[in-house]
């Protein structure tokens, strides 16, 4: 039997935008929009208690499942969503996030704030931070064109 264990984490990213925090709220809160630079939803109910779903993963490679439940959504202000990450039928992880979207002279300052649970070595709040930040510079860069149109 394989042994099993569990790492506990924390991450924050911190990004400025310069877009209002009602545009990049949006980005976050409305499904075709965000689907210009997340993954596109299978599932996208954003209320409290909705759900967000999506399966994929590199062409030929191993599918991801996302699927998050929004526990508390302040308009303009904050997201506060918990989360599993499968790999195929192995579950990697489970985390719970707040995006936090804040005035600031340039426009938005978000703050991203991820505290996870990392299960038996599949998944590392390394690999997760990574990813989260290249998440969050597609959100940079459709915010710019958007500021362009």
């Amino acid at each position: 039997m394989n042994k099993r264990f569990a790492t506990h984490d924390t991450f924050i990213i911190e990004k400025t935008y310069n877009a209002a925090p009602e545009q990049v709220f949006t980005a976050w809160s409305d499904s075709a929009t965000k689907a210009k630079w997340f993954q596109k939803a299978d599932e996208f109910d954003f209320r409290v208690g909705g759900r967000e779903y999506s399966q994929g993963g590199p062409k030929g490679g191993p599918v991801y499942t996302f699927d998050a439940c929004y526990q508390e959504i302040v308009s303009n202000q904050r997201i506060v969503y918990s989360y599993t990450m499968d790999l195929e039928e192995t579950r990697i992880s489970v985390s719970m996030t707040t995006v936090e979207f804040k005035h600031a002279e340039a426009g938005t300052h978000l703050i991203y704030t991820e505290q996870g649970v990392f299960l038996d070595g599949h998944d590392t709040v390394a690999q997760r931070e990574h990813g989260t930040k290249v998440m969050m510079d597609k959100l940079g860069d459709y915010l710019q064109i958007e500021s362009t149109v």
